[in-house]
């Protein structure tokens, strides 16, 4: 393969990476590699449709004053993932600005941010925000096609199934597929001559591991979705009440935390409390196949009066791997696990595929050279 068409393949899978890790973000509600922003609060910095580069936390490491950070606002815009600046660090959580705003979010009855509530750092290398001009508001008009696209086949085929991330996967398959077998067998039908010297036509490895990355992201957003942060916000008052989240200063109150699984593979999930006055017990749970399970959630008032929130973060992975190893990688890092369990659904599927399909190319044909299609009807005539 020339050094050309090496660039031309590279240039088509950064474009189909940046594609797809945005509009899987935006569904997820999580920024996946790439982000943006939609108003234009942060101008100069970022314009309205600007995106920039999204470092998880685990990665970008404290959050400093001066960090661009991407959280989950309760009262901005009626709430939602917010991108704007730290301005200040208090002991209740981080204040933020929009470069263009001239007050800060607090000023204007969003609480102090916590760090559960940050999912993204912008990425600032040699202190200035990287921007990718005009790459969300591209990015919205092909989410909006999707979309359409996804609600008329689900219209067609009588089922929701084709709609949100999980329709979203299979698009990205059934498009891998499709064009897999116009490239396998349509090119029978080209009248040229085919040099057998010339490294020419497409790889097959290079097709099976599409269709490899197609089923890691269907696994991991079968993960990351359901998971996440869930907030409880609970008030502490000199008095009893009937209100369940309205707490004598001092007491305690226990509920259900539910566990739902809709999917036909068995989850293991994990419950990590943040921060003071939540628990959960017990903190690991196995669901079955399209089943529920249920912990206890305990929420405690402080002895000052006031409004506080509680947070309980949720990780979630399909029961592929046994529950000792889920449990010691996820001892480490969160993320390990959904690497490995990627890893353990992928590997196989590409070495079967190759397998199956061979590690040659796949090239145009002329008339005398007969194609696959045709010796295997040859074969079994």
């Amino acid at each position: 393969m020339s050094l050309r068409r090496y660039l031309r393949l590279a240039l088509t899978l950064a474009v189909v990476l940046v594609a797809v890790s945005l509009v899987v973000g935006n569904l997820l509600g999580q920024p996946i590699l790439l982000s943006y922003v939609e108003t234009g609060s942060m101008e100069p910095t970022m314009n309205a449709g600007d995106g920039f580069v999204a470092v998880p936390p685990a990665i970008a490491g404290e959050v400093e004053t001066g960090d661009v950070v991407t959280f989950r606002a309760q009262e901005i815009q009626g709430g939602g993932l917010t991108t704007h600046r730290v301005v200040e660090e208090t002991e209740r959580g981080y204040i933020t600005q929009g470069d263009a705003n001239p007050f800060t979010d607090q000023d204007d009855n969003e609480p102090p941010v916590r760090s559960e509530q940050i999912v993204a750092v912008a990425w600032q290398p040699g202190g200035s925000v990287l921007t990718i001009p005009h790459l969300g508001t591209a990015i919205q008009m092909l989410q909006g096609s999707i979309q359409t696209l996804q609600v008329r086949l689900a219209g067609l085929f009588g089922t929701r199934s084709l709609l949100g991330l999980q329709g979203l996967t299979y698009l990205l398959l059934g498009a891998t597929i499709v064009l897999y077998i116009l490239d396998l067998y349509l090119s029978d039908g080209e009248q040229r001559e085919r040099d057998r010297g010339r490294d020419t036509g497409t790889s097959t490895r290079l097709l099976v591991a599409a269709m490899a990355l197609g089923l890691a992201l269907a696994a991991t957003a079968a993960m990351a979705a359901p998971a996440g942060s869930q907030e409880y916000t609970i008030v502490s008052a000199e008095f009893e009440s009937d209100s369940p989240f309205v707490l004598e200063q001092g007491t305690s109150m226990s509920t259900n935390y539910t566990v739902g699984n809709s999917g036909l593979v068995p989850v293991v999930t994990y419950l990590e409390p943040r921060g003071d006055g939540v628990d959960v017990q017990p903190r690991e749970l196995r669901v079955g196949s399209q089943s529920v399970e249920n912990t206890t959630l305990t929420l405690s008032a402080p002895p000052e009066t006031g409004a506080y929130r509680r947070y309980v973060v949720e990780h979630r992975y399909l029961a592929v791997l046994p529950p000792s190893m889920i449990r010691t990688l996820y001892g480490i890092h969160p993320w390990l696990p959904v690497v490995a369990i990627d890893a353990l659904i992928v590997v196989p599927f590409y070495l079967v595929g190759v397998r199956l399909l061979g590690t040659g190319r796949i090239r145009s044909r002329s008339r005398e050279t007969p194609s696959r299609l045709t010796r295997l009807y040859s074969r079994y005539r």
